[in-house]
């Protein structure tokens, strides 16, 4: 499994990037100020972060205890996106309705499109992140 820096530094690194470029995406898609869209990015890349944390080890942990491995076929790396984002649909549309002054379901509509790009991210960022910084090779079990 991973060591604690190096899931420090894949969420880290992760919500850095995200936030520099749905920034403005985000801004331009939903025509709204940069500095509102920064603001709800920032706040949900905040929640984010700790989730990115949580999740991974979560989901780890039970790849270690299924299939005593945490390498991730296609099929488990597009269901690890997937579970990842609807988590954070779920737990962000409400923030996002309040921040912008707008009803729950315009933020779940703009809440999907920015889980659609995250899908989207999450999924190349985890596969160039495994490729640049392998998971280092599993060590035979004590007795």
């Amino acid at each position: 499994m991973r060591s604690r820096s190096d899931r420090i530094r894949h969420a880290l690194s992760f919500e850095l990037l995200g936030l520099a470029l749905i920034t403005p995406l985000g801004a331009w898609a939903f025509d709204r100020e940069m500095h509102e869209i920064g603001l709800v990015a920032l706040v949900c890349a905040t929640v984010a972060t700790g989730w990115n944390y949580l999740y991974n080890l979560l989901f780890d942990l039970w790849m270690s205890r299924r299939y005593g491995h945490t390498r991730k076929s296609l099929r488990l790396r597009v269901i690890h996106a997937a579970l990842f984002e609807l988590g954070l649909l779920l737990g962000l549309a409400p923030y996002i309705a309040w921040e912008l002054g707008v009803s729950l379901g315009h933020a779940l509509v703009m809440d999907m499109g920015f889980a659609g790009f995250y899908l989207v991210y999450a999924f190349v960022f985890n596969w160039a992140y495994d490729l640049i910084f392998p998971v280092p090779a599993s060590r035979p079990a004590r007795g």
